[in-house]
């Protein structure tokens, strides 16, 4: 009589764990972490943990904003893949469920998985997993099936990016999952891109809101690296960058509250110019004012003639 699944799963996770050598895969690292850091059993058929309601409110009131930003991206997002037996998942920083959407017929499916919300899916608890996994590398990742540490998982395909907060600061996972045995790989790629769409647009709004009087510009950037802003003062100085910003430009505590120029390398290479100040508040000014120099002189406290001298003296096109 042969041996079941989960038994063969098992034997091989715990053979990767005793004679492989975690640096040859991020997989083998990941269930290295769950069978030796994290002491579990890969054929444990325990059921995932989950916390009382009280608690998963707590965790729902600790990610504030962000949760509701999430909602257009959870909405758009069950709206393409809810039909096809796939369940949209939010997490907080913990591995937390704290927001979860699928069709309802299937919904007990779901839930008798593990996938609901309260269910923690920190690696800590659940070993390799998406959102767990996802959120230790803090990168985007899909597991897929018999790639999950516990027997008992690995019928799941589970594909989930990290969401960075306006400090740059790791926050929460965006995850979609199936339980289908025919999840095509190409549908399964076209999964890892929505995922990883939604949690950009989710970072960037929520990054606008938390500036609400800054101006937003767009910094270079890999394409990987998620939505690379930065949040300027009226007088241009850094006041916020998000993580792939903070990446790309270097951007510290020690740098916020700096030029946004010298920041982005744009500074003039003879520091701060005076005339160069006062010039571009004059073309804001004569903009503004469609041209007409008596307009603009009156928007700036100014007489038409000191106007019409400044205008002169700094070479103003006019």
């Amino acid at each position: 009589m042969g041996r079941s699944p989960a038994a063969v799963h098992a034997d091989r996770v715990i053979k990767a764990i005793t004679s492989g050598d975690p640096a040859c895969s991020a997989l083998a690292a990941s269930w290295c972490r769950s069978g030796r850091l994290h002491a579990l059993d890969p054929a444990s058929i325990a059921p995932s943990l989950r916390l009382p309601g009280a608690e998963v409110a707590a965790a729902r009131e600790r990610l504030g904003r962000l949760l509701g930003v999430a909602q257009p991206s959870f909405d758009r997002l069950i709206a393409a893949v809810g039909g096809v037996g796939c369940s949209v998942l939010l997490a907080d920083r913990d591995g937390v469920v704290v927001e979860r959407r699928g069709a309802p017929c299937d919904d007990t499916t779901f839930e008798n998985w593990g996938l609901w919300t309260g269910a923690v899916w920190s690696e800590k608890f659940e070993g390799t997993n998406g959102i767990g996994t996802c959120l230790f590398e803090q990168r985007a990742v899909t597991i897929d099936r018999e790639q999950h540490f516990y027997a008992r998982n690995a019928l799941l395909t589970c594909t989930t990016a990290p969401i960075y907060d306006e400090r740059g600061e790791l926050a929460a996972a965006l995850d979609i999952s199936s339980c289908r045995a025919d999840l095509t790989e190409g549908f399964a790629r076209l999964i890892a891109t929505a995922v990883s769409d939604a949690a950009r647009a989710i970072e960037s709004e929520n990054f606008r809101l938390a500036f609400p009087q800054a101006r937003i510009l767009l910094a270079p950037a890999g394409e990987r690296a998620g939505p690379a802003l930065l949040a300027v003062d009226r007088d241009d100085l850094l006041v916020g960058a998000t993580r792939a910003a903070r990446l790309a430009l270097g951007v510290s505590a020690r740098t916020l509250a700096m030029p946004a120029a010298d920041v982005m390398g744009q500074s003039l290479s003879g520091g701060d110019d005076i005339d160069a100040a006062e010039r571009a508040v004059l073309q804001r000014a004569l903009a503004r004012a469609g041209g007409k120099v008596s307009r603009a002189a009156k928007h700036l406290n100014l007489s038409r003639a000191t106007l019409h001298r400044k205008i002169k003296q700094l070479g103003l096109d006019h």
